[in-house]
């Protein structure tokens, strides 16, 4: 059963919380830098992530499992979000040019058939990035966090889901060095620094980014049946008796231009006469 929105909501509105946020945010903003003039989806709880990219994108859209529940976001402001089923988005086939799942995955009965429905509405060239609980960090075991209900997951287990749905692993980072402590929230960042340097295997967060993997279709030629003529049809008549004699062909005289005969060239003295 996934955590509600009231208490995610809670979550990252606490010291910890925004740290976590802020430490998330960078990680994506340095994959995918500016996304002015694209379409962004953020599935399970990402609206804390997204705030960024709302002034330059086309559009933007959260969209939150039916079990989560769903928040009014923005907040004053026109609403971008939604509540749908997580394997079945009411959203047309490649939509969207990114597409980030955070809180999507742990708590998913099938995390499998969500990521084949991300594939289904990211585009041709769309990017994801998907952040999960590391089953190596201090995260995963904090109950207090939402990063320490449902499964976590290590780099190969990610790594194998996502080629599962037909999408291709193009790069992974780590993230939340910090113990999910609330005194340590004031020193994530000196953690960030630090732990990537010194304990990187116990991250409390693993991100993967994927693209979507498409394939030419080769046109393969089939069997036909079509109408011919026969060769007998119209083969020639076998000529008569009479056509069978032959008959003598008389040539003309070799002429000059002139039209005087040419005459037999004349024998020549050789040399040796």
């Amino acid at each position: 059963m996934r955590r509600d929105v009231l208490d995610l909501r809670a979550f990252y509105a606490t010291p910890l919380g925004r740290a976590a946020r802020v430490m998330l945010s960078r990680k994506v903003a340095e994959a995918w830098g500016d996304a002015r003039g694209l379409d962004v989806l953020g599935l399970g709880y990402a609206t804390p992530f997204l705030d960024a990219a709302r002034p330059s994108a086309r559009r933007v859209v959260a969209a939150m499992p039916a079990t989560q529940g769903v928040e009014v976001w923005p907040s004053g402001g026109r609403n971008q979000a939604c509540l749908v089923e997580e394997t079945a988005l009411p959203l047309p086939n490649a939509m969207f040019d990114r597409v980030l799942a955070v809180h999507a995955l742990e708590e998913a009965e099938d995390p499998a058939a969500v990521l084949a429905e991300i594939g289904r509405v990211m585009a041709p060239t769309g990017r994801l990035i998907v952040a999960v609980a590391s089953r190596d960090g201090f995260w995963a075991g904090a109950e207090s966090t939402p990063f320490g209900h449902g499964r976590p997951f290590s780099r190969s287990q990610l790594e194998r889901l996502i080629r599962d749905a037909d999408l291709e692993p193009a790069g992974w980072t780590r993230a939340l060095y910090a113990p999910p402590i609330a005194m340590t929230a004031g020193w994530a960042e000196g953690f960030e620094q630090v732990g990537a340097r010194l304990w990187p295997r116990f991250a409390g967060l693993i991100l993967m980014e994927a693209v979507k993997q498409t394939f030419a279709v080769k046109p393969r030629g089939h069997r036909a049946r079509v109408r011919v003529f026969s060769p007998g049809v119209l083969s020639p008549s076998p000529a008569g008796p009479a056509s069978a004699r032959k008959v003598p062909v008389r040539k003309a005289p070799a002429t000059l231009l002139d039209g005087s005969p040419l005459e037999a060239p004349r024998s020549e003295p050789s040399l040796g006469s």
